[in-house]
């Protein structure tokens, strides 16, 4: 029973570093194992191979939408009944319950009550040491509920910032986003000059994805509110147009391409580092050669040509220094990365009710009225 105190503070421990580091502490912890850590990454896992057994699409989808909310009730409910068995622990070590024969259940039961301060006053404690234990219990769960309610607004708050700007690339990069929509978009309605300022926005939005998943890295779980738009889809969109235009675009300017690509390289980069993942390499081209030459020839359609004849070899190369890390991500959060040509499907805002002649209305839309 003694020995029941060492393993009992030892959990205590555990459990409120775990809650300091993941609720209060802003920064990305380096050790190597941590309780949420690992509680994410085992959870994650089964949920992830239950939604395998379901077929592909819609279904599939909202099951995976339910882990990210799911998780963090899950991660509270683990943080409570490790520190209700801690104390426990401790109290049964101590011999704490003397109204009633020694057992670990009522000991449990004393440490469960003390913790949601229900005061039922049918198993107290005798002992000063077990008196003491059950305050700090009591002043354990006050603390625990108090930071979960001021934890929560934060990081919705946090998910709407991010979410927003990832419904703003509907009407510029498509649904789901492309690089050849955006920059296709932009070329058509005169506005390349624009691209620099939505590419500055984008290295801001970066920076404050960059923070508040680091600090709080169970937002990378929760999914966008359309199926075929995602964080990781918008940052894949983003890098690949950056890469476009480094490789030299004639008339274009570079500056504000090669800070956000930076940006969203650090993104992917630590991302995986946090997740724990490794760059994938793989034979399956994002870009082939194929649609290499499609995306060259519309390029061209749009009156963007190349200024170098070896575009395609820089492309590659700029493509091996940040697809590694987003394919990684995309296996295992199982999000769909970012087509680099446009697809058929029509855009969320032009697939309601007269969708398709709002569509034909903008693109009549003159780009200079007179």
């Amino acid at each position: 029973m003694i020995a029941a105190i060492p393993v009992g503070i030892l959990l205590l421990a555990i459990v409120i570093q775990d809650v300091f580091e993941v609720l209060l502490l802003p920064r990305r912890v380096r050790r190597r194992w941590r309780l949420a850590s690992a509680f994410f990454r085992g959870t994650w896992t089964v949920w992830r191979g239950m939604a395998r057994l379901l077929r592909e699409g819609e279904a599939r989808a909202a099951f995976l939408s339910i882990y990210g909310p799911l998780s963090v009730v899950l991660l509270y409910l683990t943080w409570a009944s490790a520190l209700i068995l801690g104390y426990g622990l401790c109290q049964w070590g101590m011999n704490a319950s003397l109204n009633r024969p020694p057992s670990f259940l009522s000991d449990l039961y004393l440490s469960g009550s003390t913790f949601f301060t229900l005061g039922f006053g049918d198993v107290v404690p005798h002992t000063h040491g077990g008196k003491v234990l059950s305050v700090m219990e009591a002043g354990s769960g006050f603390g625990l509920i108090a930071a979960v309610i001021g934890y929560l607004p934060v990081l919705y708050q946090l998910f709407s910032r991010r979410e927003a700007h990832i419904i703003q690339l509907d009407a510029r990069a498509g649904s789901p986003p492309s690089a050849l929509s955006l920059l296709a978009g932009h070329a058509e309605g005169d506005a390349m000059d624009e691209l620099d300022v939505f590419l500055r926005a984008w290295e801001v939005w970066g920076a404050e994805l960059l923070e508040s998943h680091l600090s709080y890295p169970m937002l990378v779980f929760y999914r966008s509110q359309h199926d075929n738009q995602s964080w990781l889809a918008a940052v894949s969109t983003i890098m690949d147009t950056c890469a476009v235009i480094l490789c030299g675009l004639k008339g274009t300017k570079t500056f504000q391409a090669r800070m956000t690509f930076a940006m969203s390289r650090m993104i992917v980069i630590e991302m995986t580092r946090v997740l724990g993942l490794s760059p994938v390499t793989t034979t399956k081209e994002r870009l082939s050669a194929e649609q290499y030459d499609g995306l060259a020839e519309r390029l061209t359609e749009i009156g963007l040509h190349w200024s170098a004849d070896d575009a395609e070899e820089r492309l590659a190369a700029f493509r091996t220094t940040y697809e590694p890390f987003l394919l990684a991500l995309s296996q295992f959060l199982t999000l769909r990365l970012a087509d680099w040509l446009p697809t058929s499907e029509p855009d969320n805002w032009q697939t309601s009710d007269y969708g398709a002649l709002a569509k034909k209305l903008v693109d009549k839309a003159p780009s200079r009225p007179a």
